[in-house]
């Protein structure tokens, strides 16, 4: 029988960039930027951008030069995103340490768009360590969307129950396992649980 696969989520999983709901990499905004998080916060995830973002339809890049221009910030977009994606590298050794267990599959499956999903392959060097990396941007649907279970399901020939999903947001495990899908949600309570979890996996 074919290996099972693992689809590890990224960002609060395999990063540990998300402490108590909130994203760390925002903490010096202000002072290096002069840009207040909530404004950011506003302008790109409140206003639904972000969901137009995250399936590729708009890139962010754009969105930003947009937005420094509409509120008058001579920014460069270029060297702000490279600050955002630095500020947000937060690998968490311990749980990357999972992606050598050798009877499994691993792939990344994560909602993020093209230009952090690259980042996140090559400076961040998940790249050689699982076999692909799904991202919402390329994919152009994004989870709990069943259309991004089934776009894996595509790829990896396999049945539904020789799947499952890491990841920190419970709606997306729900779905995962709907399609049946195994499914573990990993939070601060539960990490400890996770070798035990993967060690039970048929």
């Amino acid at each position: 029988m074919s290996r099972p696969l693992i689809v590890w989520d990224f960002d609060g999983v395999l990063n540990a960039n998300i402490v108590d709901g909130r994203f760390v990499w925002t903490d010096h905004l202000y002072a290096d930027w002069g840009i207040m998080p909530a404004d950011l916060s506003a302008h790109i995830f409140e206003s639904g951008l972000i969901h137009e973002v995250l399936r590729g339809a708009r890139d962010l890049r754009d969105v930003l030069v947009d937005w420094f221009a509409q509120t008058g910030r001579d920014i460069d977009a270029d060297a702000f995103l490279a600050y955002w994606f630095a500020q947000d590298a937060r690998p968490d050794t311990q749980v990357i340490g999972q992606l050598q267990t050798p009877r499994f599959r691993h792939v990344i499956g994560t909602n993020n768009e093209t230009r952090r999903a690259a980042y996140i392959e090559t400076e961040m060097g998940f790249g050689p360590l699982v076999e692909r990396v799904f991202s919402s941007g390329r994919m152009g649907c994004a989870k709990p969307e069943a259309a991004y279970f089934a776009h894996i399901e595509a790829w990896s020939g396999l049945p539904p129950d020789r799947h499952t999903l890491i990841d920190d947001t419970v709606a997306n495990v729900v779905a995962a396992k709907a399609r049946g899908w195994r499914g573990f949600h990993f939070c601060a309570d539960t990490r400890a649980d996770l070798p035990a979890f993967l060690d039970a996996l048929p």
